[in-house]
């Protein structure tokens, strides 16, 4: 929109905003900060679709904006299947003004003449994602803001293939969005276009989940299971999925068993957070547990601690988890043809992934930041079976039935490695340090700086605008050869003084690679008011025993990187 945001928030006193809006943007007035906060941009699609906090304005989560979002959508839609009538599914998590906000967008879609599935009741993003096919929709919307504060909630779109939308619909719904006007929004619903969907689609997701998930030998009864759902949506489905697969020693922490939008046993239901698992730990460790899982409100993020070569809980990083259930299904064959399989990560996850697929002699595809873009990579080889595919903040994709971030079927195979390892004499944490003696000890770490409102994204803009016109030369005195800006999707070598085109899509990204393998890559988050630095270090590591003292050396040289970069 060109108005500014003064006229915007004079706009939004009058017709056709309902009288509680406009008595809102009213009372905003008082605070000039946050009324400017509330409109000074719309909301944009970033990396997981549209977030933002709830309220009135242009840059709030209320019917108005996500109004508008699914107007200009169904117009899209309309635009693109002329020729049939086209169909959504639509689901939403346990965030407060979910169910309503839901409706109000299956209404909006029916209104212009869209058949619309509507669950029935909060689900997990990825049994969205798998419905979509599962149900021969052309899109999908999940609203939910994933691990963000309770204050969040958000708009993902999914395509005909499941994944999230990518080039070019991203672009052309985003003009349409643009294009279209609050008053343009048709609530006039069609209520019989809206059918409500429940427990079929449970039962075929959960059925699909146990086919491709279990594929271990071992002992199941014998593992002992924690989980927690962290007041979310995989309830839904982790416990039936894993009872179906023929786990049933399963402790579930009843006191995070109930959805609620309030998380209130939590500071943030981020499972990448050791916090957010501290009582299914404590639960864990008083009844001797092997495995801890624990999934953020969607279901589409999975944390995972399990017994280390002291016998003690430790919580694995997102790259840790992706390697071990990488190399458990690698480690299965089942795939006849290494030339038409591949799995997938991203830029900014664990380098150890190409090492990993190169051991294997199987392809590792990578992608921009988002399971979207391995959802792509499906749909991109279509004669190439994709075995999975992980990403550092804590996702995996298992096989290809779901096309998105799938914390249900990663527990199940979780679950798998530690039975297998476990009635094999070993246990998950072994299997892991097995890898880093065969493979090489890498080490990853992620820093966030938050940086809030206008006056953050300003920052974040300038922060960016100095990496790129004064890179650094070295990195804890390993001089960098390479710097990979996906701005302007290139490659550039320091030392031939050679580009190379990126073959993927731009994209505010910048990595640094020094001679020695150490990356430092620093993008804006695409969902959050955050700037992050991911930084990747590794060394050979002799033997497994060895691993704590040389696991202190790379943490020593990730430390006096990020104080050389300014960002500790």
């Amino acid at each position: 929109m060109s108005t500014s945001f003064l006229e915007q928030v004079d706009i939004w006193q009058k017709a056709p905003f309902d009288n509680e809006t406009q008595q809102a943007v009213a009372a905003l007035k008082n605070n000039p900060e946050a009324l400017e906060d509330a409109f000074y941009k719309d909301l944009e699609f970033g990396t997981g679709g549209m977030r933002g906090v709830m309220g009135v304005g242009t840059n709030r989560v209320n019917k108005y904006t996500f109004g508008r979002t699914t107007q200009g959508l169904s117009n899209y839609i309309n635009s693109q299947f002329t020729t049939e009538t086209p169909r959504v599914v639509i689901g939403y998590d346990c965030r407060h003004n979910s169910k309503e906000l839901a409706e109000i967008v299956a209404d909006i879609f029916a209104a212009n003449n869209i058949d619309v599935f509507l669950f029935t009741d909060l689900r997990a993003t990825p049994e969205v994602s798998f419905a979509v096919r599962h149900l021969g929709c052309h899109c999908g919307v999940v609203l939910t803001a994933s691990h963000n504060p309770p204050e969040y909630n958000g708009y993902k779109v999914y395509w005909q293939d499941g994944g999230q939308i990518v080039p070019p619909q991203d672009r052309a719904i985003i003009d349409e969005i643009n294009r279209t006007n609050y008053q343009d929004i048709r609530f006039d619903t069609q209520q019989s276009r809206i059918q409500h969907i429940d427990s079929d689609v449970d039962h075929a997701f959960q059925k699909a989940s146990v086919e491709v998930g279990r594929i271990g030998n071992g002992n199941r009864s014998a593992v002992k299971i924690v989980f927690t759902s962290l007041h979310g949506t995989s309830i839904t489905a982790i416990p039936q999925v894993l009872k179906a697969a023929g786990y049933d020693n399963v402790s579930i922490i009843e006191e995070q068993a109930k959805p609620d939008g309030n998380f209130p046993t939590v500071n943030s239901p981020n499972p990448e957070e050791p916090e957010a698992l501290k009582i299914a730990m404590q639960k864990a460790n008083d009844i001797g547990a092997d495995i801890v899982i624990g999934t953020d409100p969607d279901a589409d993020r999975l944390g995972i601690a399990v017994r280390n070569e002291n016998n003690e809980l430790e919580l694995l990083n997102g790259n840790q988890t992706m390697v071990a259930m990488t190399d458990f299904i690698l480690s299965k064959g089942s795939f006849t043809d290494t030339d038409n399989a591949f799995v997938g990560s991203t830029i900014v996850s664990t380098p150890m992934m190409l090492s990993l697929a190169k051991h294997y002699g199987i392809e590792c595809k990578l992608g921009l930041t988002g399971f979207k873009w391995i959802a792509q990579m499906i749909e991109h080889y279509p004669n190439q079976k994709c075995l999975g595919g992980g990403e550092e903040s804590f996702g995996f994709m298992v096989g290809d039935f779901v096309r998105d971030k799938d914390a249900v079927t990663a527990a199940l195979l979780a679950c798998e490695l530690a039975a297998e390892a476990k009635s094999n004499g070993s246990s998950f944490f072994k299997t892991l340090l097995s890898i880093y003696n065969n493979l090489g000890l890498f080490q990853e770490r992620l820093v966030s700086l938050v940086k809030k409102g206008k006056a953050g994204a300003a920052e974040i803009e300038t922060l960016m605008k100095e990496l790129r016109n004064n890179p650094p030369k070295t990195l804890d005195g390993n001089t960098i050869t390479h710097i990979e800006d996906y701005a302007s999707a290139t490659r550039y070598s320091l030392q031939s003084q050679e580009k190379e085109i990126i073959p993927l899509p731009k994209a505010n990204v910048l990595i640094f690679i020094a001679e020695d393998g150490t990356r430092v890559a620093a993008r804006p988050s695409g969902t959050e008011p955050k700037i992050k630095f991911y930084l990747s270090v590794n060394t050979s590591l002799n033997a497994t025993e060895n691993y704590r003292t040389t696991k202190a050396v790379l943490d020593q040289k990730i430390n006096r990187i990020l104080t050389e970069l300014g960002i500790s």
